[in-house]
């Protein structure tokens, strides 16, 4: 559905429609993210400047990296306020607390953890996340498959900054008995222009066939840079995405990102002809 050629000015007209519509109450829209969008993003850029002073009774919200061409399509938008997130630090870190002190309840309750090791998780947290809500998910997230008796050891190991972070992680899968088949899901994945289906990425993946019933096992080892979500493999956030090209390039990329490409290229061409 809103799949073919046409698609854009269908979902556009009907948008349009909706916003128009004289029984709409106050409603608030939220893009997050913005920057990650690929796909049409300047067409995007261009409906929502047209559209987000049509009615009054519409509210658009969008986030976004400080980027000149996304900056320069929104400043055509009537009616707009400008918040920096850089200039508005002690609200961010405000609200990154009470991020960390909701994930730290839930761990808890989950893991069951003693008071001493949920004070210890909280006042890590809390003193190296310096700002940043996608550090505090990941490390979280590491915790959640962390043994309790592990948990204080693990928090040593955690570096504060979220590429060393990542650095770290990428140690970790360097390191595990699947680093190879990981390194070719994280390549095939970062070189793809859209989100992949499991299914897709099995056929894609050569490593992955002799393990077609561990797959979502060895996503989770890539925990820190992949997620799934109804079957579809996404980048957590565009920043792995990026680290793995900019800073872990010779890892993941040894012959180069072109060399994945080829080789996604001639997978997919022998299959389109065996199917004949």
């Amino acid at each position: 559905m809103f799949e073919d050629a046409n698609a854009w000015v269908v979902l556009v007209e009907i948008f349009e429609a909706v916003l128009q519509d004289p029984s709409l109450r106050i409603t608030y829209l939220i893009i997050n993210a913005l920057d990650e969008c690929i796909t049409n993003l300047l067409m995007l850029l261009d409906f929502v400047a047209k559209q987000s002073s049509v009615s009054s009774r519409v509210k658009w919200i969008v986030s976004s990296r400080n980027w000149p061409d996304i900056e320069a399509q929104l400043e055509r938008a009537g009616h707009k306020a400008r918040l920096s997130l850089e200039l508005n630090a002690e609200s961010v870190a405000a609200a990154v607390a009470v991020f960390i002190q909701q994930k730290v309840d839930q761990l808890a309750q989950e893991k069951q953890y003693k008071a001493e090791v949920q004070d210890a998780v909280l006042q890590h947290l809390t003193t190296n996340a310096n700002g940043t809500f996608l550090w505090v998910a990941l490390v979280c997230q590491e915790l959640k498959r962390t043994a309790n008796r592990h948990v204080l050891k693990k928090l040593a190991v955690f570096p504060p900054r979220l590429d060393d972070l990542y650095k770290r992680m990428m140690q970790q899968i360097s390191e595990s008995d699947d680093a190879d088949t990981c390194r070719c899901v994280l390549a095939s994945t970062a070189v793809l222009y859209r989100p992949v289906t499991i299914r897709e990425l099995v056929e894609l993946v050569e490593q992955l066939k002799d393990v077609s019933s561990d797959v979502r096992e060895i996503i989770n080892l890539c925990g820190s840079f992949l997620t799934v979500r109804e079957d579809t493999v996404y980048f957590v956030h565009q920043s792995a995405k990026d680290f793995l090209f900019e800073k872990a390039s010779h890892e993941v990329f040894p012959n180069g990102a072109e060399d994945v490409h080829r080789g996604i290229f001639l997978t997919s061409l022998a299959k389109r002809y065996r199917g004949r």
